[in-house]
């Protein structure tokens, strides 16, 4: 029984290892849901934003290898297409006037 777990837990240090820039997106992606949870939902919306830009570095600058799941297409378009979105989703949660609340 204790093989076993250790070897399953072999095996999800080796998946954490390998899918580290998509584990480390993914926290940022619940910090912005807790926002959005919490009524702030244009912190949530920046975060998400972010969380967005955040896996165009990813994409950018480490291997394809290395990215695991936010290896999709090409690099160009991946990178391309991470900015873009991650771009307007911050601007819109910046640029809209917030009406009294945050």
């Amino acid at each position: 029984m204790s093989q076993r777990l250790s070897a399953e837990m072999a095996d999800w240090g080796q998946f954490a290892k390998k899918n580290l820039p998509m584990l480390a997106v993914l926290v940022v992606i619940v910090v912005a849901v807790v926002f959005v949870l919490a009524d702030r939902w244009r912190r949530g919306a920046f975060v998400f934003g972010v969380a967005t830009l955040l896996a165009a570095v990813f994409r950018l600058m480490m291997p394809s290898e290395r990215v695991g799941l936010l290896a999709v297409r090409s690099k160009p378009f991946d990178v391309g297409a991470l900015v873009a979105v991650g771009g307007a989703i911050v601007w819109l949660a910046v640029s809209i006037d917030p009406l009294g609340t945050d």
